[in-house]
């Protein structure tokens, strides 16, 4: 693409960061011999040996690489940078076990102390009560849609479900397999791009539940503010899946939370469930054993063998957040990000537009479009190139979408800012 006098900055602008050294390999050749095979041709064995220990023994400093691009994924996302180091340097030989997590028997005293850490952070990172479980499961949020109706009421009884978004439907629709579901409001005639007033909804006053999605990652719709269930015995369900952790939550206003990790605190392959014990215990008879939430949690989320080193992942991120301060701080964070970004929609004097409400725009997921749609692949294609990728929205919805979680660095909102300024310059 022709250069522009943006360019030097789009390149890099963190050019004083340097990229990891040599001396990072924890790994290096200590020989090299050659030999021949059966066929008679020589061929080279390299001999590897560890130089130090790759664990403690020397730091890891949290950088943004020049080789690594600035991943606007909505799930799975980036990781925080250091996180993904310390990882590396543990992978090999788990802190001296000599053994990777990988390799760990999940019922052994190495792997209990992962699992029993990543919750215990947790529980402090959300102030989750006491008589609230945490469980570590598989099949990410969308299993979750099924087992919500399974484990909390019966075929017959009714609940609500307040449709935001497409997982909000298609929590929807497979709740109706399992119980009396009902939509009591649904923003699909305007295009989910808002929330509605909550003493407007027309809840079942019998309802067992009240279902949302805290935050709808395909349409950038995010709950600000939480609905109360018009049933005194009914209770409220969030599937927070792509803004787990991104702020303080209220954990007892909440029947259940539940989310996918690979948003905001891991990678693909652990879901969280974070239940009010006294909703443990009522599942339907049909219910899967590995749906079962009581089995579960009597089992410490180890009734067979977990994502192991997922959830050693998770903790890690737990670890990372806490040293930031928790939630309060991150959350400041994840507004100055997404406020750069919802500027320079709003400043561009239409060039560039975001089709949701105000007053709940997300601050993990940007939607917008582009007021010529026909320049769409070609803002995409040049992002790519200055090393900002997976920018396309949605499939079902077009345009772009940018994630921003709590892994995405300042430096790489700045640079997409700066980005979308050149282009509309050059294209307007």
């Amino acid at each position: 693409m022709a250069t522009s006098p943006h360019t030097h900055l789009l390149q890099n602008p963190n050019h004083l960061l340097k990229s990891p050294t040599t001396h990072n390999n924890a790994f290096p050749v200590t020989s090299v011999r050659t030999m021949s095979n059966t066929s008679g041709r020589s061929i080279s064995i390299k001999c590897v040996a560890p130089t130090t220990t790759p664990t403690q023994d020397r730091p890891y400093v949290p950088t943004q690489s020049q080789d690594r691009v600035f991943n606007f994924a909505a799930g799975p996302a980036t990781l925080p940078e250091n996180v993904l180091r310390k990882a590396q340097s543990e992978l090999y030989d788990w802190r001296g076990c000599g053994m990777s997590v990988m390799e760990m028997s999940h019922r052994g005293k190495e792997f209990l102390s992962i699992i029993q850490k990543a919750e215990a952070d947790l529980r402090t990172l959300l102030d989750i009560p006491e008589e609230y479980a945490v469980l570590f499961l598989q099949g990410g949020a969308t299993t979750q849609f099924a087992a919500i109706p399974l484990n909390l009421v019966n075929p017959d009884d009714p609940v609500d479900y307040l449709v935001t978004g497409s997982w909000g439907d298609k929590a929807f629709k497979e709740a109706q397999k399992y119980s009396k579901a009902k939509v009591i409001w649904s923003g699909k005639s305007e295009k989910y791009t808002k929330i509605p007033s909550f003493d407007a909804l027309e809840q079942s006053p019998d309802a067992k539940y009240l279902h949302i999605c805290a935050n709808e990652t395909i349409h950038g719709v995010e709950f600000k503010d939480y609905p109360t269930p018009k049933n005194p015995n009914g209770v409220l369900i969030a599937d927070m899946s792509s803004n787990f952790c991104s702020k303080p939550v209220d954990v007892s206003k909440f029947g259940v939370i539940y989310a996918g990790a690979q948003k905001n605190v891991g990678p693909a392959g652990v879901t969280i469930v974070i239940i009010r014990k006294d909703l443990i215990g009522n599942v339907q008879g049909v219910t899967p054993v590995m749906l079962d939430y009581k089995i579960q949690s009597e089992n410490n989320s180890l009734y067979n063998t977990p994502p192991c080193f997922c959830i050693y992942m998770c903790g890690l991120v737990f670890e990372d957040l806490l040293e930031q301060g928790g939630l309060k701080e991150v959350e400041k964070k994840n507004k100055k990000k997404a406020e750069i970004l919802y500027n320079a929609i709003d400043e561009s004097n239409g060039f560039y537009r975001c089709p949701v409400e105000k007053s709940v725009r997300s601050l993990m997921n940007v939607p917008f479009t582009l007021e010529k749609s026909e320049l769409e692949a070609e803002f995409i294609k040049e992002a790519a190139k200055e090393k900002m990728v997976q920018l396309k929205g949605h499939r079902s919805v077009g345009g772009m979408r940018a994630s921003i979680y709590n892994a995405m660095p300042l430096a790489g909102v700045e640079k997409l800012e700066a980005f979308m300024k050149d282009f509309q310059v050059r294209h307007a």
